[in-house]
């Protein structure tokens, strides 16, 4: 997403954030925006900290682990209160914000849509629980949001950079007596500055100028660890973060060399700090060792070792390979300004391209499968030396690679080995549209992260490789068709889970017995991997052979548990068998630790059929299971399913499942193909369900005469 004119949309949000913030007391606040085709939640508007905070979070992918991604997941609030709820709720997060605050992320409701998330942070001061009243301030706020998002419509795009607002009221004496103030400030013996938000200096005494050893003009508007290369240090500017986003007063120690020990107390409100600077003693009354001077950093490198402690968090979360790339190109290109990426990896002696961005698709196929040896691109060589090679310009590329020069109109490249334990695993390409002059550090700095890329390379080229063995083990389980059964229509469903492996033990399966007379199994293997989705097969087949050879309901299930217990797996089970007589009108069920399923009766209320389930299968080695007898008049739908259907996070299980028995109740008119589709979206209407569901609709109709 790239940014574009103004639209009528855009202050309104701006007006909506500035508002909410000043109302609800927030220290900080943003409006992400959702992107549907890249399933990522964009910053478009921001208040209260600078944008180099926030630039780690300007996208987010919405399958990510977050407090603003689990809003709009899961369409509800989040609440965050304090440091600890943050490090065990989110402990990636709170690697990359070790600050006190707390945090709230409301969905933006629209008439047809979720827009994306209100993202709201209070000082470390405010209570780590908020009052019922609060949580209405935000969704209120939230849902005003969203309906002016209906109305107005978002923006064309999300910018690149999210657009700043200011909230907080002006102090009561702003405008009024600054000479005053400033001679007051001048009498003061210890020296006195101010910060604003983005952390320049928008005031400083003589004192306070000389103690630091510069002169006032030319420190103003600089930020004090570019313009003061002693304090160009990462501890400097970690306070500073400190102050914007706790709002906490922080108090910390700087040696101005050769030996000067001060003292800087910052003192951070809604519009910016002040600093009071006071000579500090030396520890024993040793003079210290003279600091290191270095060359003060540009502007655009603020926040870097910010930006790499969260892409290290980030990588340690990646499963498969495609999660690899959509997490450096999201997050790693625009760190480091690029405009382009190819990641390739090895593959039997040839380079296959495992993702690419800012690149034409033509030109990817042309890179993909050449040799290792290839003198077409640098790749080659770059991965079997393990050497990074850097390109500044155009010219620089074709003395040495011609061809490459000519492949795509990019204009400087940074090739980087991924290399594991010794072993090459491929190559990480990031390209400039303009040329670009690589400094020591830069070229430090991301051959380090190539490390970080090859580690998430390696690991999920593995996943994948057991992902799609798995997948394609429990895919080859289920029942291919669903069978045409005269006087019943049936429909069922599968959706894995929206993230992690994408493999688990939920199964169905509808058998005809004999002629009007059908089984209808549902089940849940515990676990998401390779051994649920082998002994769900093993279970399947297990129930299919005791049904087809005759046994009643209880005793499917009984001997089913003795095949479990001579498997001697340490998986357990939960199963629901029911057996439909079509000509006599009757089900007859019996449960092993499963949910009951959803009945509705024409003219009667709809209800969860009460059930006395068994233990799970795999618990006892002697499984007794009572049984439960129903009529099917003609017109009746049965619902099973697995729990990943009833189970949302925030939500009561009794609630959501007397939900959808209504919903039942309402579509008994519908054709079951779209009603069980509708049941599924009433729970999860972002599509986002954090488990497998498994889902099978039986509706009886009239028989047709013999």
């Amino acid at each position: 997403m790239t940014g574009g004119g103004e639209h009528a949309g855009a202050g309104v949000l701006d007006r909506a954030l500035a508002d909410t913030v000043r109302r609800t007391g927030a220290s900080a606040g943003g409006i992400y925006l959702l992107d549907e085709p890249t399933r990522t939640l964009g910053l478009a508007v921001l208040c209260g900290v600078p944008v180099e905070v926030a630039w780690p979070w300007r996208r987010i992918p919405l399958s990510s682990p977050a407090p603003i991604s689990d809003a709009v997941r899961e369409d509800r609030l989040v609440w965050v209160g304090s440091q600890d709820d943050m490090a065990r709720a989110y402990p990636s997060t709170a690697a990359t914000l070790p600050y006190r605050f707390a945090l709230a992320a409301a969905p933006l409701p629209g008439r047809s849509r979720l827009w994306g998330a209100l993202l709201l942070m209070w000082p470390a001061s405010h209570p780590d629980r908020a009052t019922r009243r609060e949580q209405g301030h935000v969704t209120s706020a939230a849902a005003l949001i969203g309906r002016a998002l209906d109305e107005h419509g978002p923006p064309p795009v999300v910018p690149d950079r999210p657009r700043i607002v200011t909230a907080p009221e002006p102090h009561p004496y702003t405008g009024r007596v600054p000479e005053a103030a400033a001679d007051y400030a001048e009498r003061l013996p210890e020296g006195a500055l101010a910060l604003d938000l983005e952390g320049r200096i928008t005031f400083v005494t003589s004192a306070a100028a000389a103690m630091l050893g510069s002169e006032a003009g030319r420190l103003l508007g600089t930020r004090p660890w570019q313009s003061l290369p002693w304090l160009d240090a990462p501890l400097v500017e970690d306070h500073y973060r400190t102050a914007v986003i706790s709002r906490d007063p922080v108090s910390f120690v700087a040696l101005r060399p050769p030996d000067r020990r001060l003292r800087f107390q910052l003192y951070p409100d809604a519009s910016g700090i002040s600093v009071r600077i006071t000579h500090a003693p030396s520890p024993g009354g040793e003079a210290p060792a003279p600091a290191p001077v270095r060359e003060p950093t540009a502007a655009a490198q603020v926040g870097r070792l910010y930006q790499l402690v969260h892409l290290a968090a980030a990588m340690s979360e990646t499963v498969g390979v495609r999660d690899v790339v959509e997490l450096v190109a999201d997050q790693i290109l625009p760190a480091f300004g690029a405009d382009g990426l190819v990641l390739s990896a090895a593959d039997a002696g040839r380079l296959r391209i495992t993702g690419s961005h800012g690149y034409d698709p033509r030109t990817v196929e042309r890179l993909d499968g050449l040799p290792l040896d290839t003198d077409l691109t640098p790749a080659g060589e770059v991965l079997t030396s393990g050497v990074p090679a850097f390109f500044a310009s155009r010219e620089e590329m074709a003395r040495r690679y011609p061809e490459a020069a000519r492949i795509s109109d990019k204009q400087a490249w940074a090739f980087l080995p991924l290399v594991v334990s010794g072993h090459p695993v491929g190559c990480c390409v990031l390209s400039y549209e303009h040329p670009r002059t690589f400094t020591a550090d830069e070229r430090a700095v991301l051959t380090s992260l190539a490390g970080l890329i090859a580690q998430a390379l390696d690991r999920a080229r593995l996943y994948d490789a057991v992902h799609d063995l798995a997948h394609g083990l429990q895919q080859g389980l289920l029942p291919r068709s669903l069978p045409v059964v005269p006087g019943l229509r049936i429909a069922a469903r599968y959706l894995p889970a929206s993230h992690g492996m994408d493999i688990g033990g939920d199964f169905y399966d509808v058998l005809v017995l004999d002629q009007g007379t059908v089984a209808a199994v549902i089940g849940d293997v515990q676990g998401h991997n390779v051994a649920a989705a082998a002994l769900m097969g093993q279970v399947r087949t297990a129930i299919h052979a005791h049904a087809t050879a005759g046994a009643a309901p209880d005793q499917v299930l009984a001997r089913t548990n003795r095949v479990l217990a001579d498997l001697e797996s340490d998986l357990l089970v939960s199963c629901l068998y029911a057996h439909i007589d079509l000509a006599r009108g009757r089900a007859t069920l019996a449960s092993a630790g499963h949910p009951p399923p959803l009945l509705h009766r024409p003219g009667r209320p709809p209800g969860v059929v009460a059930l006395d389930p068994a233990p799970l299968l795999g618990v006892v080695d002697d499984l007794s299971c009572p049984v439960t007898g129903l009529a099917l008049v003609p017109g009746t739908t049965l619902a099973l399913y697995t729990d990943g259907l009833t189970e949302v996070p925030g939500a009561d299980v009794e609630e959501t499942t007397a939900g959808l028995a209504r919903h039942l109740a309402e579509g008994s008119g519908q054709d079951p193909e779209v009603l069980i589709d509708a049941l599924i979206r009433r729970t999860w209407p972002a599509g986002r369900h954090t488990d497998d569901i498994a889902m099978i609709l039986l509706r009886t109709t009239a028989l047709p005469p013999p």
